[in-house]
Order: structure tokens, then sequence, then C-alpha cells
């Protein structure tokens, strides 16, 4: 009597036996150097442009840091920067030759006059007044002049 059962098939057997994920590394199918290399370029070059990408992504998170404390130094930074334009406005700089020392003793001298009063000299308020009056004089020439060269470079 015959079997009809059918004939197992045969498996693959030599080279063909491995798995197909394994037939790409066969010779002739194999990724030149060159193609690597080209690969590997690109790949750093993709690389590099990421990096930038999020150091620009950094900076401008940072320039746009909107919580408290950050607004804060900001503008404590700002207010900084125009007191010293205010200095440098005054003619102090050049007056003193740059001596740092020698400006906070003035400045010293300034904040103890409007801390005490002394007899016989004007108050607090009358110091303060005249020293507004003569900046915004100032501010006001400042302002003058330089409309006036603005005009002149037309």
């Amino acid at each position: 009597m015959l079997s009809t059962r059918s004939t197992p098939t045969s498996g693959r057997a030599g080279a063909g036996a491995a798995p197909s994920s394994f037939n790409g590394a066969r010779a002739g199918t194999r990724t030149a150097p060159a193609t690597l290399l080209r690969e590997l370029t690109a790949t750093l070059a993709a690389l590099r442009r990421s990096a930038e990408a999020q150091r620009r992504a950094e900076a401008w998170r940072a320039r746009m840091d909107t919580r408290d404390w950050a607004k804060a130094r900001r503008d404590r930074t700002r207010h900084l920067i125009e007191l010293g334009g205010l200095v440098q406005k005054a003619g102090l700089v050049e007056l003193t030759g740059d001596d740092r020392g020698a400006m906070l003793g003035a400045f010293l001298d300034l904040a103890g006059m409007l801390k005490t009063e002394q007899p016989n000299t004007p108050s607090r308020a009358e110091v303060l007044a005249h020293w507004r009056r003569q900046g915004r004089a100032a501010f006001e020439a400042d302002e003058a002049t330089t409309t006036t060269n603005d005009a002149e470079e037309r």
C-alpha cells in the first residue's frame, strides 16, 4: 500500500540556508566604503544642523524667558546700564580719569548730603529740585544738539 502522505519538502541547504536577513552580507551585495563614507558624512551634517537648531532654540527660550525673576533681572540690568550712561553723560569718567574709587567717593558724598540735613544749607527737597532742573536742562540741550546735527547731516 502506498502512503498518501506527501514527502516533506527539503529545506534550504548551503549558503542559502541562512535567514534572508543575513543574505545581504554576501559578497557582491556589500555596501561599498564610499557609500558608507557618504552616508556617514550626511549623518554628521544632519547632527551638526540639529545641534545648531537646538542652540538657537535655547537662545530664543532664554530671550523669551517670561518668569518674574528673569524679567526683574533684565529690568535691573537695563536700569544699571542707564545709570552708567548718566555717569558718562555727566562727564565723570573723563574728569576722574576713569578712577572708580573717586567716582564712588563722590557718590557717597552725594548720598551723605541727602541723608543728613545741615544747618544753613538747602533742604533735601531743594537740593533734589535743583539737581532735577540741571539734569533736565542738560537733556534738553543734548536733544537740541542731536536734532541740529541730524538736520545738518541731511
